[in-house]
């Protein structure tokens, strides 16, 4: 009966007793667990920077799968040591937390629980070019809570991850080295438009940021700001996708001067479309 009752209260038990948990050990984990992120965060990303342009996405994007994994590790060996696991106590805790939670940070672990959502589905990763929002740029780092965003403004922007639930995410190239880029003109419509659709693809051809294994695509519709073209085509390395688009808007506006067209002036009140 007398041990019966020692297995009973000691299942009751929520923590273990002092002497029986290992600062040591727990100390020794939460210092291994920050030594590997640590170096992770740092070592990654630069190598990501100065090896190969094909390789960049994918050390940048495992970045953050490598620091979830190791947490949920860390977690999953300190909990035994601290607490005694038993399905009473398992739901004694589980509780306290969801009032805790429910109650006091709310928000904070909503952004975390978006923050493993988006580590999982990945709708953005180190290195997408993304718009949340009023906010465009690259995604230079995906925390637990939010994502850093460098603008081509160089304005960094820290997103939490919660927005997910709230806001569309437009990813320009989705975990691919290349985005489409877009130049446009607004010209007159008295020309001849195959001429200068012909003229305009040669413009992105010949330009030395071109990735060639993808198309280009010359796009025309009357607007009321004139004849409207689009220059559609895709960069070798798309972080000089503004380098691209400015090459082909300087080189298009000749092409299309000799071409023999007239672009347009933006006219008060008309909102080009």
């Amino acid at each position: 009966m007398a041990s019966a009752e020692q297995g009973q209260q000691k299942a009751a038990k929520l923590i273990n007793d002092l002497q029986d948990i290992s600062f040591t050990k727990i100390g020794l984990i939460l210092l291994g667990t920050w030594l590997i992120i640590l170096v992770a965060r740092k070592l990654l990303p630069f190598l990501a920077e100065r090896g190969p342009s094909q390789l960049r996405l994918y050390l940048l994007g495992a970045v953050p799968i490598i620091r979830l994994v190791l947490l949920v590790i860390a977690i999953m060996w300190v909990i035994p040591i601290v607490f005694n696991i038993t399905l009473q106590n398992f739901l004694v805790i589980a509780g306290a937390l969801g009032v805790a939670i429910g109650f006091a940070f709310k928000d904070y672990v909503s952004s975390l629980i978006a923050g493993v959502v988006a580590i999982v589905e990945r709708p953005y990763r180190p290195g997408d070019w993304v718009r949340i929002g009023d906010d465009y740029g690259e995604v230079r780092s995906v925390g637990m809570r939010a994502i850093e965003i460098c603008t081509p403004a160089d304005d960094i922007v820290h997103v939490p991850h919660e927005k997910i639930w709230q806001n569309n995410i437009a990813n320009s190239n989705d975990g691919s080295r290349t985005l489409m880029c877009v130049a446009s003109f607004y010209l007159r419509p008295d020309h001849d438009a195959g001429r200068v659709r012909v003229a305009l693809r040669d413009v992105a051809l010949s330009s030395a940021y071109l990735e060639y294994d993808k198309p280009v695509v010359v796009m025309l519709s009357e607007s009321p700001l004139g004849t409207h073209y689009k220059l559609k085509a895709y960069p070798f390395d798309m972080r000089d996708q503004f380098h691209f688009i400015s090459d082909m808007t300087i080189r298009g506006k000749l092409a299309i001067a000799d071409s023999g067209a007239t672009e347009v002036q933006a006219m008060p009140g008309v909102v080009a479309p």
